[in-house]
């Protein structure tokens, strides 16, 4: 049996009824069928665990409707269509009430109707394993210990906190400073821990502005305000039985926080414009790179928040405090760029290693990916020099006035204007300052006339 292929009983005491679903489905070759005339042999033989069953409501041995609740008691992922000459709707309407996927009733168009149905459940299936496979694929992508790169003491502490948070659904609050990767934590806690097959939903608080920070997490009714045209549902809605990660929760407005607060411990949030409380279960994460304890201080942050959200503290340390953490990065980022651009892998020489040990980062992960990638374009061989490494201070000059997006061969140019000028359009020095040779410098200003 192949993957595409679905195992489908039937089960119907009348000879010539059976005959008719067993060949009726048969006719497709993606369809499995087996065909019971009685209920206790078919139970006898659920150990094959079908995908769909087709069941008589009257047999001989057994009630449909006891079997049916038999079935989504035992065995709830199997697909029931209940098939009979009972026109009673109160019975219909009792057996869908307990699980059954359709009731076909035995009449000319029986088999029309038996196959758009069980065409329908199949595109479901279809659907669910396709889901079922993303999960196990951001599952992978976000285990801790392989997304998460580093091997020093501080990020081992990180593990250990990481581990101890995907056992239970306590609020979890991730410090750092900015670039050092805390949205990529609460991921990984988020799809190691049970609530892994339920949404993660990510909010930055400071890109909400004070008005509309209570309709962004707790949604709005239609005509709540000017503007609302429709229902619209909360970031706590969404995330209910996953988890809502609140990024830069330093940042939320003072007057909101009570709001905050109470949806946190009553677990139950008012939709704007409504009066009617909704119940919502989601594990909070936060993170900012603030100190929230000082901002309680400063009074920007109600303590009784802090505390309700401070949960498993989890501190990342930022990039100049984990060693040789950058070079691993490093070649992590090298490797990764050089995939995505299909460019043949480059590696860091023993002067591009020291002097990327010798920087304090103050962007910390994200500035180290900046500074690899732009390297691996400058580089114009299969190994990184030094002078294909530019560093914060150095990449004032690539900045453009205008906040213009340039392309990494407009920073090339930029990066040669900038030395030439600097070295009084001196070819010879400004290839040594960078470490490449002086026939690049002339290709490159043969291409910028």
């Amino acid at each position: 049996m192949t993957e595409s292929m679905i195992k489908i009983y039937v089960v119907e005491d009348n000879d010539w009824y059976n005959r008719l679903l067993v060949h009726t489905l048969s006719l497709n070759p993606d369809y499995q069928v087996k065909s019971f005339f009685n209920g206790n042999d078919f139970l006898n033989s659920l150990n094959d665990a079908p995908d769909i069953v087709t069941l008589d409501y009257r047999l001989p041995d057994l009630n449909g409707g006891e079997l049916l609740k038999r079935l989504k008691q035992d065995f709830p992922a199997i697909e029931v269509i209940l098939i009979s000459e009972q026109e009673d709707i109160n019975v219909v309407v009792e057996l869908l009430k307990l699980g059954a996927r359709d009731y076909i009733i035995k009449t000319n168009d029986i088999r029309d109707r038996l196959l758009n149905t069980v065409q329908n459940i199949r595109k479901e299936m279809g659907l669910r394993n396709e889901i079922s496979q993303l999960r196990k694929e951001v599952q992978q992508k976000y285990n801790f210990k392989t997304s998460l790169i580093g091997e020093s003491k501080a990020m081992n502490a990180v593990y250990e906190k990481i581990d101890k948070a995907t056992n239970t659904n306590i609020t979890v609050s991730i410090a750092g400073e900015t670039g050092t990767g805390k949205e990529l934590v609460a991921k990984a806690i988020h799809y190691n821990s049970k609530q892994r097959d339920k949404s993660f939903v990510a909010v930055n608080v400071a890109a909400l502005p004070s008005e509309l920070i209570e309709s962004e997490l707790f949604g709005h009714e239609k005509g709540a305000f000017t503007g609302a045209t429709y229902r619209r549902i909360g970031k706590f809605e969404e995330a209910d039985g996953g988890t809502l990660f609140l990024d830069e929760i330093a940042e939320m407005d003072p007057s909101f926080q009570v709001k905050l607060l109470r949806a946190l411990q009553e677990k139950e949030i008012v939709r704007v414009g409504s009066n009617q409380t909704i119940k919502t279960d989601c594990r909070i994460i936060v993170a900012t790179n603030k100190n929230l304890k000082e901002e309680v201080k400063k009074g920007n942050f109600r303590e009784d928040l802090y505390y309700r959200l401070l949960g498993l503290p989890i501190e990342l340390p930022p990039l100049r405090d984990r060693g040789n953490d950058v070079l691993i990065l490093a070649k992590h980022f090298t490797e990764a760029f050089c995939k995505e651009n299909n460019l043949a892998v480059k590696k860091l020489s023993d002067k591009a290693q020291s002097k990327l040990l010798s920087h304090n980062y103050p962007g910390n992960i994200r500035e180290l990916k900046s500074i690899i990638e732009l390297a691996v374009t400058l580089a114009d061989h299969d190994e990184i020099q030094p002078g294909d490494l530019f560093f914060d201070q150095e990449q004032e000059y690539v900045a453009d006035s205008n906040g213009q997006e340039l392309t990494l061969r407009d920073y090339e140019f930029k990066i040669i204007r900038s030395y030439l000028n600097k070295y009084n359009q001196d070819i010879k020095l400004v290839a040594e300052k960078l470490d490449i040779g002086a026939s690049t410098i002339y290709r490159l200003l043969k291409e910028m006339k």
